[in-house]
């Protein structure tokens, strides 16, 4: 279990398990317009991805969810509670996700970001990621779909 420390909250990082998923289904409902299933993680789990769950001050506070493909790492899914959100913990938990990345040998990260999330996108290049492309229409939206910048980092 790694540990941080984030706006004045200790941070620790585990595995996700499924006695988690009801608490990060909570915050993914509460975030997202369009949220992933009870079936999207339980088949993220099943499949062996890399998930975790960011721990502050012993409460479910946020979580990640990467697929590892040889020496890259694809970036599912990072989420932290509104609450604790512009608090460090994104950083934090990203910090987290790429230490995880390096200690199975990836070379790389590779994600997709709604266009329109800007405080993500500002998060995701602070820690060097560039933009290497765009999926047209690639997440659900009110009014039909919306592109995805794909974003890649160098490890």
């Amino acid at each position: 279990m790694s540990k941080y420390r984030a706006d004045k909250v200790d941070l620790s990082l585990k595995g996700m398990s499924e006695t988690d998923i009801d608490a990060v289904l909570r915050i993914e409902k509460a975030i997202y317009a369009f949220p992933w299933t009870l079936g999207n993680f339980n088949d993220c789990l099943v499949a062996g991805y890399r998930c975790h769950v960011l721990i502050g001050d012993d409460k479910l506070i946020g979580y990640g969810v990467q697929m590892l493909i040889l020496d890259e790492v694809h970036l599912l899914n990072l989420t932290v509670a509104s609450d604790f959100q512009k608090k460090g913990m994104g950083k934090a938990l990203l910090n987290f996700l790429i230490d995880d990345a390096l200690e199975h040998q990836a070379n790389k990260m590779i994600l997709e970001v709604r266009r329109t999330n800007l405080t993500a996108i500002f998060l995701y290049e602070s820690f060097g990621f560039d933009q290497i492309g765009l999926r047209k229409n690639y997440y659900p939206a009110h009014l039909g779909r919306e592109d995805a910048i794909v974003m890649e980092m160098v490890l």
